[in-house]
């Protein structure tokens, strides 16, 4: 990494030097952050609100005295720009950045540690100077399993977003393999926009977003338009999407505390009936979102008399059923077995949640526990014919490992006992000892 000369961090002259050399990039024009480019890093993108950006850094006091730095730990920084997560001239200056940029911050402390300073290390009031160096940045993950990537091209004006429920108004613009294919000015209730032919990932990503916010969704076929692609927009199965979202307006559905008990209880029915549409149709994951509504409604609930709890119940039931079935379908099989056990706990004897258990345990090769199920299923409805024939299936799966575990340990101990006869023969032939052969760690 070069060294600026024409800076030296010991200099009482600094943030002269700074004023003439750097340029301010506080959005008040105050310099209350000035930066001084000692590197140029690659042409191309920057950061982008809520990217994930991976840093090294060096922070000091005028003085010249190290406060801080990663480069000593050896260890790089990440963080998600402009969320506050950090010191606000970071923020500033992380996206001003391109990708191998090495520079210079000179903060003021409002930008920086403010009146109360860092104990034992900044005094109140410190102006501090930062060498920065943007080593990578990706844009903010909305899922675990990376299918959905945002980057925030205009920040939204409020702390509130969406929820499932919330009617809202975007704006759309849909890319595959750089063409566009959709834009238009739509409104949908968030949860429901596979009605509207909004993708799954977009749908997902509005309770992230605020008013006014512009942001790019890059997603995976999972959350665009699946292994059935989408013939009216000419989208081919299992292709990558990219949407500019801008979200214009919305008005939020009403929280699960903000209804009374009857309220939700009425509500719950249509909501089942446009999960049930939904899994009829094969979108299920679009199913799982208006089940799980139901049970965050519910769950806490006790009601207060005899027939609320016997409603709470049987809609608790059937939202983990429909649940577990919609998982079965997507093959999450530890889903399919947490919702059932949730059944069995109000219900211990409820056969359709023992039976999809079963076959989930099954489809994991837990034949023994699956064995169980099914034959728990017999002792409630000895007339279930589906049961026994898991049943059988289950016996057959044991048998076969338990032949297999037979056949690998032959052959092992065949291993073994082939090796372990080699001999040779001392003398006249009479005394055997095993043949002692040089053999690296860990080997029999």
């Amino acid at each position: 990494m070069t060294t600026d000369q024409d800076l030296p961090l010991d200099s009482q002259a600094i943030p002269a030097r700074f004023v003439s050399k750097g340029i301010d990039i506080t959005t008040k024009k105050d310099q209350g952050v000035m930066k001084v480019v000692k590197r140029k890093g690659q042409d191309g993108d920057r950061p982008m609100i809520g990217d994930k950006v991976t840093v090294h850094y060096t922070g000091k006091l005028l003085t010249g005295q190290t406060f801080d730095s990663s480069r000593e730990r050896k260890e790089s920084f990440s963080f998600n720009v402009g969320k506050g997560q950090v010191l606000k001239a970071w923020d500033m200056g992380v996206l001003s950045m391109q990708r191998g940029e090495v520079c210079l911050l000179l903060c003021k402390p409002e930008y920086a540690y403010g009146c109360a300073g860092n104990p034992d290390k900044i005094p109140s009031n410190s102006v501090v100077i930062f060498e920065m160096e943007l080593l990578n940045f990706e844009g903010e993950l909305l899922t675990d399993d990376r299918g959905i990537m945002r980057r925030i091209k205009v920040k939204g004006d409020s702390f509130i977003s969406p929820n499932d429920g919330a009617s809202v108004q975007v704006h759309l613009e849909g890319r595959c393999d750089g063409q566009l294919f959709d834009s238009r000015d739509v409104s949908f209730t968030v949860g429901e926009g596979e009605d509207s032919g909004i993708p799954l990932g977009v749908d997902r990503a509005m309770d992230k977003m605020q008013k006014g916010e512009c942001c790019v969704l890059h997603l995976q076929p999972k959350y665009g338009f699946g292994a059935e692609g989408r013939p009216e927009f000419k989208i081919g199965p299992d292709k990558e999407l990219e949407y500019e979202v801008t979200l214009k307006d919305f008005q939020r559905a009403k929280e699960s505390w903000e209804m009374d008990l009857n309220e939700k209880l009425d509500l719950a029915p249509g909501v089942k009936h446009k999960g049930n549409q939904y899994f009829k149709d094969g979108h299920f994951y679009q199913a799982i979102v208006q089940y799980h509504r139901i049970i965050s409604w519910l769950e806490m609930e006790c009601g207060s008399g005899i027939e609320q709890h016997k409603r709470i119940k049987e809609c608790l039931v059937m939202a983990h059923l429909n649940l577990a079935m919609c998982f079965l379908k997507l093959k999450e099989f530890s889903q399919v077995i947490d919702n059932c056990n949730k059944v069995i706990e109000i219900d211990e004897t409820n056969e359709k949640a023992l039976y999809r258990r079963g076959e989930a345990r099954l489809l994991r090769n837990e034949f023994s526990l699956a064995m169980a199920d099914f034959q728990r299923v017999l002792q409630v409805s000895p007339q279930n014919r589906a049961a026994r024939s898991q049943i059988s299936i289950c016996q057959s799966k044991i048998k076969e490992h338990d032949e297999l575990d037979k056949r690998t340990y032959a052959n092992m101990f065949q291993k073994f006992a082939e090796r372990d006869a080699k001999v040779i023969i001392l003398g006249d032939g009479t005394d055997w000892l095993p043949r002692f052969r040089q053999s690296t760690p860990g080997q029999l």
